[in-house]
């Protein structure tokens, strides 16, 4: 077995693969809220939970959207989860009727936190990995624990040498 740095493994996420991995999302979520099928609210997690929360709020009609900002990683070093920015106390509650959106669940730690301020909420990411998959309810795409996402906010185009040769 090779011992691989986070981002030697990677997959990469185009914006437009983004798009519609989040539209399939919110198709998973049509119709699954506690009132009639509906959603009183979307919350994404910040900064990585915004342009799908963005993209599920469109999809889904749902005109209230908040965030609650999360701050547990630096540059790709996992820390200890850290609530910096709360939603709306009065929109919020226990999270009852609350769709809660992230792009990823990696170790789980950020959402079993948010999860403790709204057990009732609704948690959704885009995709997750095995050892935070127990604090989603719906994702899309599972991907290996040693699996680096880059995400297309992460990323700029740029030029790459061809594999032989150099013309």
């Amino acid at each position: 077995m090779v011992d691989r740095l986070p981002h030697e493994k990677g997959f990469h996420v185009s914006w437009d693969q983004l798009h519609r991995d989040a539209r399939a999302l919110a198709w998973r979520l049509d119709g699954k809220g506690p009132d009639n099928g509906q959603w009183k609210a979307v919350v994404g997690i910040t900064r990585g939970g915004l342009v799908p929360a963005a993209i599920v709020s469109r999809e889904l009609d749902i005109r209230v959207v908040d965030t609650i900002s999360v701050k547990s990683y630096s540059h790709q070093t996992q820390k200890e989860a850290l609530v910096t920015k709360e939603p709306q106390a009065e929109l919020m509650g226990d999270g009852e009727g609350v769709l809660i959106v992230d792009d990823l669940v990696d170790s789980g730690k950020t959402l079993e936190l948010v999860r403790k301020l709204y057990p009732k909420a609704h948690f959704a990411t885009v995709y997750a990995k095995p050892k935070g998959r127990e604090q989603v309810d719906t994702f899309i795409t599972e991907v290996s624990q040693d699996t680096w996402i880059f995400f297309p906010w992460d990323m700029a185009l740029q030029y790459v040498q061809p594999y032989r040769g150099t013309d």
